[in-house]
C-alpha cells in the first residue's frame, strides 16, 4: 500500500526516508531514523517494530542485512512484510515478502534502496530508482524525485493520500532533540500529498536559512546573516513569520524597508504590531520608541 525510499548521500553522510500510500497519516508508520546509526522503511502489512528494534540492532554494530535477517527471522508475519534498512556505511538490505499484494517488489544499490507494493504496474521501483540516481540537487530533492517518478509510473492502485520525509545527520551533533534530524516533515491527509509535501519541504528550508540568520547575526556576522535573511525571504516571501522577524533583522539599517514587511505581515494578523511593542521587555529588540512607532507607521 506503499512506495518508499531510503538512501544515504555520499557527500555529507546525511541519511534519508521518503514515502507515500493511500493510507491515513503514513509518517508515523513507516519512516525511522537515527543520527549516526541508520534509517529503516517498514510497510506492506507494516509491523513499526522494525523501526525502532533495526535501529538498536545497528546501534549495537549489526549490520543493515544481519539486523533486517534477525527481526524477520522472530516475525511470524514476515512473508506479509516489506522492510528496507541502511546503515551509515551506505550498506542497503531490504525484503518483500511472498505474500505481499501484488505489484511489489524492491531494488537496492549503494547507499539506496527503493520498495513498493500494491502498485499499479512492477515497474515502479524501476522508475524510483532511475529518477534518484539522474535527480540533481540535496538529498531531499532526489528523494523527492524518485517519490515523483512512482507516482507517474501509476503508483499506489488505490490513489494518494499521505506522505512523509525524514532526514538525520550521518553523525550525531550531540543535540538529537533538534540538530540531528534537520527534517521531519509528515503530510497527514491531502488530495495531492506529494505536492504538499514539496511545499512543506521549502518551507522548511525557508525557517532554516531565517534560524542561520539569527544565530549569525548574534555571533557578529551580520552579512552572512543578511545573506540569510534574504534567502529566507525568497523561499516563502508571503509567510508573515518570516517576513515579521526578518524585518527586525533590517530594522536598523533600512527601516523604511523593514516598516513595508512589517505592514505586510500585520495585513495578514493585525496583532503583530502589538507583539512588537512587547519584544523590548523581553529583550529581543531595542527599547527604542521612536523606532517601534517608526516601524508601525505611528510617528
Amino acid at each position: 500500500m506503499t512506495y518508499s525510499i531510503i538512501a544515504r548521500d555520499p557527500a555529507s553522510g546525511d541519511l534519508g526516508c521518503a514515502v507515500q500510500s493511500h493510507f491515513f497519516s503514513v509518517g508515523p508508520v513507516v519512516p525511522w531514523g537515527e543520527a549516526g546509526v541508520g534509517i529503516v522503511a517498514s510497510q506492506a502489512m507494516a509491523q513499526p517494530s522494525y523501526g525502532p528494534h533495526g535501529l538498536d540492532l545497528m546501534r549495537r554494530g549489526e549490520s543493515a542485512a544481519d539486523a533486517l535477517r534477525a527481526l524477520l527471522a522472530i516475525d511470524p508475519g514476515a512473508e506479509q512484510r516489506q522492510v528496507a534498512m541502511l546503515a551509515t556505511t551506505g550498506e542497503a538490505a531490504a525484503h518483500t515478502g511472498s505474500r505481499c499484494i501484488a505489484e511489489a517488489g524492491h531494488h537496492t544499490g549503494d547507499g539506496v534502496s527503493v520498495q513498493a507494493n500494491m502498485m499499479e504496474r512492477d515497474t515502479v521501483p524501476d522508475a524510483m530508482l532511475a529518477a534518484y540516481s539522474s535527480a540533481v540537487g540535496d538529498l531531499p530533492d532526489r528523494l523527492l524525485a524518485a517519490l515523483d517518478a512512482a507516482e507517474a509510473e501509476g503508483g499506489d492502485i488505490r490513489g494518494r493520500q499521505s506522505a512523509a520525509i525524514l532526514i538525520v545527520r550521518g553523525r550525531t551533533t550531540g543535540q538529537p532533540w533538534w540538530n540531528d534530524r534537520p527534517m521531519d516533515l509528515r503530510v497527514e491527509d491531502h488530495p495531492e500529498p506529494l505536492a504538499e509535501l514539496r511545499r512543506l519541504v521549502r518551507l522548511r528550508r525557508a525557517y532554516a536559512a531565517y534560524e542561520a540568520a539569527f544565530q549569525l547575526i548574534g555571533t557578529g556576522d551580520r552579512d552572512a546573516g543578511m545573506a540569510q535573511v534574504e534567502a529566507a525571504r525568497a523561499l516563502a516571501p508571503d509567510n508573515p513569520e518570516i517576513i515579521f522577524w526578518s524585518a527586525l533583522a533590517l530594522a536598523r539599517t533600512n527601516s523604511g524597508e523593514a516598516r513595508a514587511m512589517i505592514a505586510q505581515a500585520r495585513a495578514v494578523e493585525p496583532r503583530w504590531g502589538e507583539l512588537l511593542k512587547r519584544l523590548p521587555a523581553a529583550g529581543l529588540f531595542p527599547d527604542d520608541t521612536a523606532l517601534i512607532a517608526r516601524l508601525l507607521g505611528e510617528e
